[in-house]
């Protein structure tokens, strides 16, 4: 009895906190909360570790130590890991490598790579000419505009999706990597994008206040040549044409011959987004790096439709670009993403209880890192785990690759890239839909990095 006098004495504390001050924390209100923090035993040894201890060390769950299962029952043939090292080029290495598995089937080649800075170049290119010629686009609009605010807040990023990877390859076409290697600056893109970032919004300050449309052009081609200069200082001068054993090639007759399908027509994006209706196709205005390209589209489905997909895919040797919410649950040491690797609940006293519709409502989770689909173990018919092929190096995980329980598939797993071919006869009348089109500052635009 004594206690639930005290309790309901606490809750009129509260409802006469909150009917003084309306909603701020006065000093009753403050009791009130304080009585959160017990300081028990438990309590006192769980701040002396928080003192002294990372998060996650402490959070380890001790039950789910042992190293998963490393056997796949369907892997795709791959050679190599890629390294992005400090860039969020992920989307890029991530698309190439997919286009790599299949030139290295193709051609049986060994550890072959394609160039990521010769597609980076024109991918940062034509992001600039996209800032510059919307920002002309919509010149005429206050500069506190929605959408004019949102261009200045992005002018240009080094994050991106498939899409992007698609329209590139099949304007600008790819070379090896040996003929247009790496440099610092690729490998190390903050410090160059901040400065892009900077000339871009100060060129968008010229062409607003340009006296003509025409003017406007003009400038804007003077203002790209800036950038064309900065981006070959930066990364080296694309090649027009290259050797390569023996041969001559046009980047163009490169892709060709090692690949030769059209990116732009024979891939299909789906996404597992349970916070907007499923069967549905959507579109995401300047969610692309081409002005003149495509807007990332995708049908929105069931994650179990998209395993379907995938399992099809990989069956038939076929890499698929996967990206994810790479950083929850991620055991970095066994590169395994599981549920059950980590116990924040039982060290911090508190239920996490949000759904993923939720957490993508609330901003608690979408996707941030895109990487290469190539292995499923099936177990009586169902899938159990997932690897993807990684671009953090070869020490990074396991042995480059990251291993997902399908728990955790369920959970974070947000886009899949699949060929055409692999897209059942059901679904295939849902790509006819007329697209939904959502804003560019929606959720969802974000790139992977």
């Amino acid at each position: 009895m004594k206690r639930l006098i005290a309790l309901v004495a606490l809750a009129l504390i509260g409802a006469g906190a909150l009917a003084q001050n309306r909603g701020g924390i006065d000093s009753l209100m403050l009791q009130t909360i304080r009585k959160g923090y017990s300081n028990t035993s438990a309590d006192k040894a769980v701040r002396n570790a928080l003192n002294a201890v990372a998060l996650n060390t402490l959070a380890v769950n001790a039950e789910n130590a042992a190293m998963i299962d490393t056997e796949f029952s369907d892997r795709v043939n791959t050679s190599g890991i890629t390294d992005q090292k400090q860039s969020g080029r992920c989307w890029l290495f991530t698309g190439l490598n997919v286009l790599r598995a299949a030139a290295i089937t193709k051609h049986d080649l060994g550890n072959f790579q394609f160039s990521q800075s010769y597609c980076f170049f024109y991918d940062q290119l034509e992001k600039a000419n996209l800032f510059l010629q919307a920002i002309i686009d919509t010149r005429d609009l206050p500069i506190d505009d929605r959408q004019v605010d949102w261009l200045l807040s992005n002018p240009i990023s080094d994050g991106g999706t498939f899409t992007g990877v698609a329209n590139l390859v099949m304007k600008y076409g790819v070379v090896p990597a040996e003929v247009m290697p790496e440099s610092f600056i690729a490998n190390s893109t903050s410090q160059m994008a901040s400065q892009l970032k900077t000339l871009l919004r100060q060129d968008a300050l010229a062409l607003r206040a340009a006296k003509c449309p025409k003017c406007a052009q003009k400038l804007k081609v003077e203002q790209l040549s800036e950038i064309y200069r900065i981006l070959c200082l930066s990364y080296g001068e694309p090649p027009v044409e290259f050797e390569w054993k023996g041969k001559t090639y046009t980047p163009q007759e490169f892709y060709q011959e090692m690949c030769g399908f059209d990116l732009n027509h024979d891939y299909v994006m789906l996404m597992n987004d349970p916070s907007r209706e499923y069967y549905k196709l959507y579109e995401i205005e300047y969610d692309r790096h081409l002005y003149d390209g495509d807007n990332w589209l995708y049908l929105n489905l069931p994650i179990d439709r998209i395993k379907e997909m995938a399992i099809a895919s990989i069956k038939d040797d076929k890499a698929m670009y996967f990206s994810c919410d790479v950083g929850k649950f991620l055991d970095r040491k066994k590169g395994v993403m599981d549920l059950a690797n980590y116990d924040y609940e039982s060290l911090l006293g508190v239920k996490f209880t949000m759904d993923k519709k939720e957490r993508i409502l609330t901003h608690a989770s979408g996707s941030s890192h895109a990487m290469t689909l190539i292995a499923v173990d099936i177990k009586d018919g169902k899938p159990v785990k997932w690897m993807v092929e990684n671009s953090w190096g070869e020490s990074a995980g396991y042995r480059g690759n990251l291993i997902m329980t399908d728990e955790w598939f369920d959970e974070y797993m947000f886009r899949l890239v699949v060929e055409r071919q692999y897209i059942p006869e059901d679904l295939a009348g849902y790509l006819d839909q007329e697209p939904i089109k959502l804003p560019a500052w929606d959720p969802m635009f974000l790139g992977e990095e």
